[in-house]
C-alpha cells in the first residue's frame, strides 16, 4: 500500500485517551516510536502487521483506528445520524472510537464545530483533537463555568449535550458520552441517583458531586404566587418539561391527578423564557435561571446534582482533569455565589461497584 492512499487514522485519539506517551504506545505495539510518530502524522501508511498490533492494544478493530475514506466513516462513526444535509458536526475519542455529533443547541452557546457533512463527504476543519474533548449530556444551566474551568486549566473542550437525567445515563449506558449529569435525588436523598445510574449503566460507576441546587416554581412577578397551594388554586397556564427529567417528576407530583401541561420546554431556561416571555404563568425550574429572568420563586425542594461516569474512565486523562476541575478552588468560588447552588460537598466523590445478580449470589 502506497503512502498516497487515503488512509484516516485516529492513532494519537486512541493513545491520548489512554493517556499514553508515544513512546509507551511503541513498547506496546511493539514498533518503533519514531513509526508511531509518522503514523499519527500521516508521513507512514502502517503494514498489515502494524495496523493489526496497533487496534489489539487498543483493544478494538482495526476499522476504529484506521478506515480508508470518508464513506465508511459516515456510515460507522456518528453518535446519531444527522437528520439533514449538510451538517455540521463534534468529534470526540469515547471508548476508544471517534464518535461524530450532529451540531445542536448547548447551554454553551454556539460551539466551534469540527466538520461539515455535505453530498456524503465529510469534511475535517478542526484543530481540536477527539482525544481532547469531553462530552457530558446534562441539564445544568451552569456548566459553563466547568466548560470554562476544563479549557483554561487543563486545555481540555467540554461538549455539553442538552439532556434530562434519565436521557443521559441512557446514552451513558450505549457508550455514546464520558459523563452524564444526574439529579434524581428527591428530598436530597443521594441514593436515588445511585439507583437510577445502576439501573441503566448496569456496570461500575462514580458519581462526582457538583452541587446541592434548589428547584422550586417560577412564576410571573405581577401574580403574586407565594406558594404551590396557590398556585394550584389559581387558574394558571403552566408549563411543563419532558418526561425523564427530574422536574417533570416533581411537577407530576404537584399535579396529581391533573392533566399535565400541553406546553412544554426542553430546559431549565425554557421554562423560566416562557414564562418571561408571556407564553405561561407558572412552571417548574431552577433558582438560578427563575433569578436571572427576573421572575419570581417559590423553594420546593433540594436535590443532589452529580456527574456519572463508568469506573473503566477513571483512566482516562480527560475524566481525571474533570475530577480537578470540580474540585478546584476557583470552579467552587463561582459556583457558590450562583442563586440556589449549595457548594458545601463540591467535588466528593462516590464509587460504586456492581455485579450481576447471580454474580451477587
Amino acid at each position: 500500500m502506497s503512502a498516497e492512499q487515503p488512509l484516516r487514522n485516529r492513532v494519537r485519539a486512541h493513545r491520548l485517551a489512554r493517556g499514553w506517551s508515544q513512546a509507551e504506545l511503541a513498547a506496546r505495539a511493539e514498533v518503533s516510536r519514531a513509526g508511531v510518530s509518522a503514523i499519527e502524522a500521516g508521513r507512514l501508511v502502517p503494514s498489515a502487521a502494524t495496523a493489526l498490533a496497533l487496534a489489539a492494544v487498543f483493544g478494538c478493530r482495526v476499522e476504529d483506528v484506521f478506515s480508508l475514506s470518508a464513506e465508511r466513516d459516515r456510515g460507522s462513526n456518528w453518535a446519531w445520524q444527522p437528520s439533514r444535509e449538510p451538517c455540521r458536526y463534534w468529534h470526540a475519542t469515547v471508548a476508544g472510537r471517534t464518535l461524530l455529533y450532529p451540531v445542536e443547541p448547548t447551554s454553551l452557546g454556539t460551539t466551534p464545530h469540527d466538520g461539515v457533512l455535505g453530498q456524503g463527504v465529510l469534511r475535517e476543519q478542526s484543530s481540536t483533537a477527539p482525544g481532547d474533548t469531553l462530552v457530558i449530556a446534562c441539564c445544568d444551566p451552569a456548566v459553563g463555568l466547568l466548560a470554562g474551568e476544563l479549557l483554561r486549566t487543563q486545555g481540555i473542550r467540554l461538549l455539553a449535550l442538552q439532556r434530562p437525567s434519565r436521557a443521559a445515563l441512557a446514552l451513558l449506558a450505549r457508550g455514546l458520552i464520558h459523563v452524564a449529569g444526574v439529579h434524581l435525588a428527591g428530598g436530597g436523598r443521594r441514593s436515588h441517583n445511585v439507583a437510577a445510574a445502576k439501573h441503566e449503566l448496569q456496570q461500575g460507576f462514580a458519581l462526582l458531586r457538583v452541587a446541592r441546587w434548589q428547584e422550586g416554581l417560577a412564576a410571573a412577578p405581577d401574580l403574586r404566587v407565594r406558594s404551590a397551594r396557590a398556585a394550584l388554586q389559581a387558574r394558571m397556564r403552566w408549563v411543563g418539561r419532558e418526561v425523564g427529567s427530574a422536574v417533570r417528576e416533581l411537577l407530576d407530583d404537584l399535579l396529581g391527578d391533573r392533566s399535565p401541561p400541553r406546553r412544554l420546554a426542553y430546559s431549565h431556561r425554557g421554562v423560566a423564557e416562557a414564562i418571561r416571555c408571556g407564553w405561561a404563568d407558572v412552571g417548574v425550574c431552577l433558582r438560578l435561571v427563575s433569578e436571572e429572568a427576573g421572575l419570581d420563586f417559590v423553594g420546593l425542594r433540594q436535590e443532589d446534582y452529580d456527574l456519572c461516569y463508568p469506573a473503566e474512565f477513571e483512566g482516562d486523562p480527560r475524566i481525571q482533569a474533570l475530577v480537578e476541575a470540580v474540585r478546584s478552588s476557583s470552579y467552587r468560588r463561582a459556583l457558590a455565589d450562583l442563586p440556589g447552588y449549595d457548594t458545601v460537598h463540591t467535588g466528593d466523590l462516590q464509587r460504586i461497584s456492581w455485579l450481576p445478580a447471580r454474580a451477587a449470589k
